[in-house]
């Protein structure tokens, strides 16, 4: 980035944002814990609630949490610095191209919930179905991408606040996980939803300031058909190599369809094996689970859409104006044109506007990676390697010490990538290339019952190498044989390595298990952390709104002597009455249906037609495009912001009596588990 630049913040606002923001989401997340353990059934205390919020999450949570998890720095950052560098097809093809994967996650939420309803992570199906080699293989593959991840967070977030602030960038790269990890130590998934529910509330409030602001109220553009006149005058100033007529307003950009396609390709990879998606599956009802991905994804399309169109067109828009800074190409890289037309439009207050939206979107998805890799070094290499006889408070001692472990490890690797001068935007089109290998097998293992082990098992290998090579001899031969960082972050050169490991890892994958096909009996994987105990008690879900019938006559029928165990003993068990295979299967038939009709619409009928008319939008055509993305922001506060207090309020309501109890009853407001007898006739 540029170093010469002066800073629109002082200093002291980047610590003030990260220590005092960090510290008061933390007391915050600490008070509705707090809450939440006296007033519900819900208690951090449990393992199965700490990792998976007793899997009993609403849609419209979820669905808010994967907007929340989904909304990295690179949604904000890069999604602009394509729009800078590509014009208006830029937000289109990141938005799409990061929606997709959302979308058709949905049929593996649906087909997790009905093969493995009781898993801690993806992995655990991998161990079960293929063994321990396998599972070395694919926890490479799980922590990879986390890393890569978390890395991206760390440095979009660190490189912002110090080109805002001038704060230490190695010091963001410390602070920035610490708030984060305190209120993910006390409260664990559901303190991590609820926490994503307020960052994403935030996020959209900002968002549509901005909006309104560059095109209603700012004087330096202010109107629609103003940003139109001042991208066709960089268009003629600075023509994009590339575009129809060299054109910021046409879909039709070479270099836009490329990044679309290393968009789609990356994206696969960061979905699919990342334990952060699996885990809100996991958390999510069996019935529906579908639902909060489909909505989920299409919320999410939203964000770098509009704030793209936004401020990533008005930072093109604004070159020359004083207020306006040089952007170096390591400052697009770096993903800086988004804060430096913030601060140029609404000067201290859009930078500080920015930081803390930032701020915000990396904390949110900081939170979601670190309960998930906290669940794969768990589950997956304490209990199942180390101490698989471990004890309900050693496991959550253990996963309280991986969360603050991956905090500290996430700086580090922060750090790491800076000193080597890794951009963010570096890493987010270098992803697919070292990941992209295992996403087939990966669906396979958990949708297929015809899957090979070792087809998957070589696929996932050989993809990787695969796009490894491809990566580094297009890098070579396109580069005179120089080889490094600036050489292989190129579009063609990164297109390469992610195809070949996508391709490579798929087809190897498919081929082997048609030639070779399996024969696997999903029941050994249901019974993944199934109890051996008949399950007929009220799950905690069920006492929120209204305790199903308990029937202590017939458990004793079924149970013989054996005493029925207390609620707080299956907490986060799916119960039987949950798991129709019929419902399932036509909520995963729905999920594939809708999913690929969607994702047809978005990355075929929309795009490449515009693409191939090397249409340049007039101001009307501008207009249509922003309208398009402004009714798409407040569509997803609907789906995202409202509809979750709508459907908790039977929660909300529970709450606020036991406050009231409290205040008013001297102190009788504590949630009490219900007995069998007050089960049964339906008395809290």
């Amino acid at each position: 980035m540029s170093s010469t630049a002066s800073t629109v913040l002082p200093q002291g606002a980047g610590y003030g944002v990260v220590i005092g923001i960090g510290l008061f989401f933390s007391v915050f997340m600490l008070f509705l814990t707090a809450l939440q353990a006296r007033y519900t059934p819900f208690k951090p205390s449990n393992t199965e609630e700490f990792s998976s919020a007793s899997r009993s999450v609403k849609p419209g949570l979820i669905a808010s949490g994967i907007v929340s998890a989904w909304t990295w720095a690179a949604t904000l950052l890069q999604s602009s610095a394509v729009a800078y560098k590509y014009g208006i097809s830029g937000p289109w093809w990141y938005g799409a191209g990061a929606t997709i994967q959302v979308l058709l996650f949905a049929q593996l939420a649906a087909k997790l919930k009905l093969n493995a309803p009781n898993a801690h992570t993806w992995l655990e199906i991998v161990a079960v179905r293929w063994g321990t080699l396998a599972h070395g293989i694919f926890l490479f593959f799980g922590l990879a991408t986390n890393v890569i991840v978390s890395s991206m967070l760390i440095l979009g977030g660190s490189a912002t606040v110090t080109d805002l602030t001038g704060m230490s960038t190695i010091a963001a790269m410390f602070l920035i996980p610490l708030g984060v990890a305190i209120y993910v130590v006390a409260g664990g998934m559901r303190a991590t939803l609820l926490c994503d529910y307020t960052h994403t509330t935030v996020l959209f409030a900002i968002i549509l300031t901005f909006v309104f602001t560059v095109y209603a109220t700012s004087p330096k553009i202010g109107s629609i058909a103003k940003m139109h006149e001042l991208l066709a005058a960089a268009s003629v100033a600075a023509p994009v190599a590339g575009n129809a007529g060299g054109s910021y307003l046409t879909m039709r950009s070479r270099n836009g369809l490329i990044f679309g396609v290393i968009n789609i390709i990356g994206n696969f990879a960061t979905v699919f094996n990342d334990q952060a998606y699996w885990q809100r599956a996991i958390a999510s009802r069996p019935a529906s689970c579908v639902k909060a991905y489909l909505l989920g994804g299409l919320a999410w399309f939203a964000i770098p859409f509009a704030f793209a169109t936004t401020l990533g067109l008005a930072a093109v828009a604004l070159r020359g104006d004083p207020a306006m800074r040089v952007l170096l190409p390591a400052d697009v890289s770096a993903g800086l044109p988004a804060p430096a037309a913030a601060a140029a439009l609404l000067g201290k207050a859009g930078a500080a506007a920015m930081l803390v939206l930032l701020f915000l979107a990396v904390t949110s998805a900081t939170s979601a990676e670190l309960i998930a890799v906290s669940s794969i070094l768990t589950y997956d290499i304490y209990e199942k390697y180390i101490n698989p006889r471990a004890t309900e408070q050693q496991i959550l001692r253990v996963s309280h010490y991986m969360v603050a472990l991956y905090a500290l490890f996430m700086s580090l690797a922060g750090v790491v990538f800076f000193y080597i001068g890794v951009s963010m935007g570096w890493l987010y089109t270098f992803m697919g290339v070292v990941l992209g290998s295992a996403v087939v097998p990966i669906a396979l293992c958990v949708t297929w019952n015809k899957a090979n082990k070792w087809g998957c098992i070589v696929a996932s290998v050989t993809g990787f190498f695969a796009g490894i090579v491809a990566w580094l001899v297009t890098t070579a031969a396109l580069n005179n044989g120089v080889i490094n960082v600036v050489t292989s972050g190129g579009d063609f050169e990164m297109l390469a390595g992610n195809l070949a490991s996508i391709g490579v890892g798929g087809i190897v994958a498919v081929v082997w298990s048609l030639w070779d096909p399996a024969d696997f009996d999903f029941e050994v994987t249901r019974s993944i952390n199934s109890p051996h105990h008949l399950r007929h008690h009220p799950s905690p879900a069920d006492s929120v709104e209204k305790v199903e019938e308990f029937d202590e006559e017939e458990n004793k029928k079924k149970k013989g002597s054996l005493e029925v165990q207390s609620v707080d003993e299956v907490v986060g068990i799916t119960e039987d009455s949950d798991l129709d295979p019929a419902q399932l299967d036509k909520a995963f038939r729905f999920a594939a249906w809708s999913s690929l009709a969607l994702v047809v619409v978005m990355i075929l009928v929309i795009p490449l037609p515009l693409f191939f008319a090397q249409t340049i939008y007039g101001v009307r055509g501008l207009e249509a495009w922003v309208v398009l993305g402004i009714i798409w922001v407040f569509a997803s506060c609907i789906a995202v912001v409202l509809y979750p207090l709508w459907e908790s309020r039977a929660a909300l309501g529970m709450v606020t009596r036991g406050m009231i109890k409290d205040v008013f009853g001297g102190g009788s407001g504590k949630y009490v588990t219900p007995t069998p007898i007050e089960a049964r006739t339906g008395q809290a």
